[in-house]
């Protein structure tokens, strides 16, 4: 096959690990790069030498022939430049979430459709070792049928900054920000069933980071933290049913009076546990005894995951292979996130 070209559409720090992902694959080259900020698209391209830039995503796609593009913008932005690069010849990564809402996504996969084209959603934690080895347990009847699991992502102060806190462009906080990687995983790691009802609560108590090393540390690429716009939730905490009887409790905070930040997925099975914390643990009993199970090797998640989730992008979109993320689990995600939100709000459960 002759070389593959690539796009990229946003220039801020999580499309690093799309760009170190191209780059990973011999037969792929980035040749061109997108921001609304020009100035800041112009010296992403020269630091990691991508020969063509542009400010406007329509012009890109125009102008260029591209095979594959990534979406790294914020949330706001992520129906439109998908659209856009799919509607262009292109094939699509989109970072989560994939949309604002399930409408917007369900009119991003209908595109792919139209357009005959693979729309992939950036679900990096299904490329993780820790979810690959479990599905390897849970394939082998380890567990047996998983029917319940609990999943945190929890920072006692931690918003990223700029607009990750300003609702218009984010479309939520920790839930669709954080939340989103969990949820999705332990759909996954459960076999993928169809949510059918959700109950949510959220809570906006505590306001924008309250401490200044944490300031600093989630600082990012944005300075004028006291001009900024922070009206979306501190914390939320969520179930989802599912069709097959599995259930899903979770909970995710930016701002959270906890003793740490942390994150854990438990999965409870007829025949076995696990837990993902980050290290893969499974529980479970031989001899008639109670035992816990390490694997030999280290299967925590890592950000090799990256790399991987790219070469499968390119492999599901250039040779053929199965996609690992579908738009269709995108737009799944969506309606569970808007569901919570709804629940939220109305005090009530939400059917699906």
């Amino acid at each position: 096959m002759s070389e593959i070209k690539a796009g990229i559409i946003g220039t801020g720090g999580i499309s690093v690990c799309h760009l170190e992902g191209y780059n990973a694959i011999p037969d792929v080259k980035v040749v061109a790069c997108c921001d609304i900020d020009f100035e800041k698209a112009k010296k992403y391209a020269e630091k990691y030498s991508i020969p063509n830039v542009y400010a406007d995503c329509k012009e890109m796609m125009e102008k260029e022939e591209l095979d594959v593009v990534s979406v790294t913008t914020w949330n706001a932005a992520h129906k439109e430049c998908t659209i856009t690069a799919l509607k262009g010849g292109a094939n699509v990564i989109c970072e989560k979430p994939m949309a604002m809402n399930a409408t917007e996504a369900e009119e991003m996969m209908k595109t792919a459709e139209e357009c005959g084209k693979l729309l992939q959603i950036g679900f990096v934690r299904r490329f993780g070792k820790d979810a690959e080895i479990f599905k390897e347990f849970s394939d082998d009847g380890v567990l047996g049928d998983i029917y319940y699991a609990k999943a945190t992502y929890l920072r006692r102060s931690g918003c990223p900054g700029g607009w990750f806190g300003n609702k218009a462009i984010s479309g939520g906080g920790p839930l669709i920000d954080l939340g989103v990687h969990v949820i999705d995983l332990s759909r996954y790691l459960a076999g993928n069933p169809k949510p059918v009802s959700v109950s949510g609560v959220t809570y906006s108590n505590l306001g924008k980071n309250r401490a200044l090393g944490a300031e600093v540390a989630w600082d990012m690429e944005n300075k004028k933290r006291d001009e900024e716009i922070y009206n979306v939730e501190d914390f939320v905490s969520a179930m989802v049913r599912f069709e097959n009887g599995f259930t899903l409790s979770v909970e995710a905070s930016f701002n959270l009076n906890c003793k740490s930040d942390s994150g854990e997925i438990q999965l409870f099975g007829t025949k076995g546990g696990a837990a993902l914390s980050p290290k893969l643990e499974i529980y479970t009993d031989v001899a008639g005894r109670f035992v816990n199970i390490q694997p030999a090797v280290d299967v925590g998640f890592s950000m090799d995951a990256f790399n991987d989730e790219m070469r499968g992008f390119v492999d599901a979109a250039m040779r053929g292979k199965p996609c690992r993320a579908t738009a269709e689990d995108g737009v799944m995600l969506m309606k569970i996130i808007d569901g919570i939100y709804r629940s939220a709000e109305t005090g009530r459960e939400v059917i699906l």
